[in-house]
């Protein structure tokens, strides 16, 4: 690593950058519960070889499980 000295002039190349910003994250997909369901009330998520049940109560609220 090169010592600076306070004789010397600073290079631009000598002067540490800032790093640069993360990637902005990709907004989420936003989809409606009566559009998942199509008028049903339950759904079933395949996922990495599991089945999720989502469930549409009868108080109106959603419930996933496994």
């Amino acid at each position: 690593m090169p010592v600076l000295s306070l004789h010397q002039p600073l290079s631009p190349r000598s002067i540490p950058r800032p790093a640069p910003p993360p990637p902005m994250p990709t907004p989420a997909r936003h989809v409606s519960s009566h559009a998942l369901l199509a008028g049903e009330r339950e759904l079933v998520i395949q996922h990495q070889g599991s089945e999720y049940h989502l469930r549409l109560t009868r108080n109106g609220k959603l419930i996933l499980t496994k």
